[in-house]
């Protein structure tokens, strides 16, 4: 029976299934976006599978256009698992298929001694390259059994070659997801530096650095501290318009960021404080402890010197001023990805530019100013010249005005209208009021009880008196009765004078007292007639709600009860005029004299002005709740004038200060003002 009569058609077809199947993996992962490591790893696999051979290698081609190995399978078994001759040999066999770019099978142990190339095995190698638009990028490398016929180890080759070009494929594909990244990349740098340069404004560029700096590096967060005097202060943290500058998290990065700018190295923490400056250890560790960041760098941003010069040994002894620091951290994960330490790069020397020329330009003298006339050539322009003379020369006529044209100088404060005759009215003992007798507006005569009061204690020492007098007096009858009785005794000889002359002292003794107490009882029968509360004048009872302010009111002795005042006789307007105004007031008393003139509208009235005279200027000022402290000012005013108003009526006064500058009369508060500032300054 021959041999292919012996071969089961059912294995043969399992056989070419799986095959199938494993060429179909083959080209799914060539689709993938797996790291070269993951793909070779799975493809070497399969195509050994699939060609049942004993091993396989994949040798790359690096930078310099040699081959290293990727991966491999039993090449130590195989015999090429260390650096004799022989492996030597057999790179030279792979540099010729690598020369020749075409896929060969080479027998055991065969040589071209002209090249001293050499399989050193007992297997057939079947190679095959890897290329990709014209450009190798290595050779495949399968250890096959050498007993196969001719036409099987072509198809092996043939195989090969097709594995290759899926394997080619996979990798021009991860060469194009690699220019499409790298041009991303372009992107976002161009886009950051654009940023970056684009505001001269300190605190803006900030923060653009820590926005746009966090996307081009691809970390959790970026802050920016700037140096303000020997020591830093965050002033932009990534994804965050506004922070609070006193938290404990801002405070510990401003103590970490300044510790490592004191010592001009840039600081990348990872997990490990091994190496790092006492100072810089104990600032970081706080940090972390309060932030739980995995990854924590903080670079100084120093003036015209690059991230690569900062780490350079021959540069550390003349490095320039810091302008600040960038810190960038990581929340979840301490590892640094691929490229993170080169963006970080770019990022930290366009900062530092950035920064040190907003800084720069930002502390030039009066910038404002400069920039504020730089802005406004427009006007001098031929066009808008006649529009600019004319504007010139109303503000010049306004300001001349304001300084030339005189107005009436008068200061505005509120006052109230009172009787010129009015008296308060105080408790004179501690006690309840028990009746009040008058109401609001109640016209009373002088001396009338307007309110009646009582007082416990001193009805209690009323009682007190009356009862030690009685008590007084009958022992005082007592002992008088007990003298006749001595003295009875003493005619008939039974008793001696001594004895009557003891009862009499008692009885001195104790008369005294009785009339000492009695003296105490009219002093206290006295107070009580201070309970009845009378009216020091007569007029009229000003004072609102008395009855229900007083009655069943314990009061104590010189507390305000109410108000009593005169209407029918002259009337003042106080005026309550802020303590700032007062050196107004006395320069116009020196020029005008004490009796100032004063015009004033009546609240309900203001259609109506009047006029009054200064007659006195308390000396002190007084504290107001809602305006503050207050000079009051009090002024005679003509009866007629007001009518019949009410006492306490608001009014608004304007005492005359002579003649001043229209714009002094109008900014004269705000002279004062910027007068008192410059004091503060100088």
């Amino acid at each position: 029976m021959s041999t292919e009569q012996s071969i089961d058609p059912e294995l043969i077809e399992q056989t070419r299934q799986q095959i199938r199947g494993l060429v179909n993996e083959i080209a799914q992962l060539a689709k993938t976006d797996s790291s070269p490591e993951e793909f070779f790893h799975e493809f070497l696999g399969r195509v050994v599978t699939a060609l049942a051979a004993v091993g396989g290698a994949v040798w790359i081609s690096n930078e310099n256009g040699q081959l290293e190995l990727q991966h491999h399978i039993n090449l130590k078994q195989i015999g090429l698992g260390g650096n004799g001759e022989q492996q030597l040999r057999h790179l030279r066999l792979l540099r010729k298929v690598a020369n020749s770019r075409e896929g060969t099978l080479v027998p055991p142990h065969t040589a071209d001694e002209a090249e001293q190339a050499e399989n050193p095995t007992d297997y057939l190698l079947v190679l095959g390259p890897l290329t990709a638009d014209q450009e190798l990028h290595g050779i495949v490398e399968v250890f096959q059994r050498p007993s196969a016929r001719p036409t099987t180890q072509r198809g092996y080759l043939r195989f090969l070659a097709q594995m290759c070009d899926l394997a080619a494929e996979y990798l021009k594909t991860r060469k194009l997801r690699s220019f499409t990244d790298r041009q991303t990349l372009w992107n976002q740098l161009e886009q950051f530096t654009r940023s970056v340069h684009t505001s001269l404004d300190p605190i803006e560029a900030a923060f653009t650095i820590a926005n746009e700096g966090r996307r081009l590096i691809g970390c959790d967060r970026v802050s920016l501290a700037m140096k303000r005097g020997s020591k830093c202060r965050v002033e932009a943290v990534s994804g965050q318009d506004l922070f609070d500058k006193r938290s404990n998290t801002i405070v510990l990065l401003n103590r970490l960021a300044t510790a490592v700018v004191r010592t001009g190295e840039p600081m990348w923490y990872t997990g490990d404080t091994t190496n790092m400056a006492p100072q810089v250890e104990d600032a970081v560790q706080e940090y972390v402890d309060d932030t739980h960041s995995k990854m924590v760098a903080v670079l100084p941003l120093l003036r015209g010197m690059s991230l690569e010069e900062q780490e350079d040994e021959d540069s550390k002894h003349k490095r320039p001023e810091a302008v600040g620091a960038l810190i960038i951290e990581q929340i979840e994960d301490a590892r640094l990805r691929d490229g993170t330490k080169q963006r970080v790069q770019v990022v930290c020397d366009h900062s530092a530019t950035a920064m040190a020329n907003a800084i720069d330009y930002h502390s030039l003298f009066l910038m404002p100013l400069w920039r504020a006339l730089g802005r406004m050539t427009w006007i001098v322009r031929a066009r808008t010249l006649p529009k600019t003379l004319a504007v010139v020369l109303a503000v010049a006529a306004v300001l001349t005005a304001l300084i030339v044209v005189p107005a009436d100088f008068n200061l505005s404060a509120p006052g109230n209208l009172q009787p010129d005759i009015r008296r308060d009215v105080f408790a004179q003992l501690d006690g309840e009021i028990e009746e009040v007798l008058v109401e609001d507006g109640t016209a009373v005569d002088a001396n009338q009880v307007l309110a009646k009061m009582s007082s416990r204690e001193l009805d209690q020492e009323i009682e007190t008196y009356q009862g030690t007098i009685a008590a007084l007096g009958e022992q005082i009858n007592a002992l008088g009765r007990a003298r006749s009785d001595e003295r009875s005794q003493q005619r008939r000889g039974d008793r001696s004078s001594q004895a009557a002359s003891d009862v009499s002292g008692e009885i001195s003794e104790l008369r005294i007292q009785q009339a000492s107490n009695r003296r105490l009882l009219e002093i206290a029968r006295e107070k009580r007639q201070l309970l009845s509360i009378t009216s020091p004048i007569a007029g009229e009872v000003d004072e609102w709600d008395v009855q229900n302010m007083l009655l069943s009111r314990p009061v104590n002795r010189g507390d305000r009860l109410m108000r009593v005042v005169d209407p029918t006789g002259e009337w003042v307007l106080e005026v309550r005029m802020p303590e700032k105004r007062m050196g107004f007031i006395n320069a116009a008393r020196l020029d005008q004299g004490d009796d100032l003139l004063v015009t004033y509208v009546s609240q309900t009235d203001p259609s109506r002005s009047f006029e009054g005279r200064v007659i006195s200027i308390e000396n002190r000022a007084n504290v107001e709740s809602e305006e503050g402290n207050i000079v009051m000012i009090r002024v005679a005013i003509d009866k007629e004038d007001i009518g019949s108003p009410r006492p306490g009526a608001e009014v608004t006064a304007k005492v005359y200060c002579g003649k001043k500058p229209i714009g002094y009369v109008w900014l004269h508060d705000l002279i004062a003002w910027i007068q008192t500032k410059w004091f503060e300054y100088l």
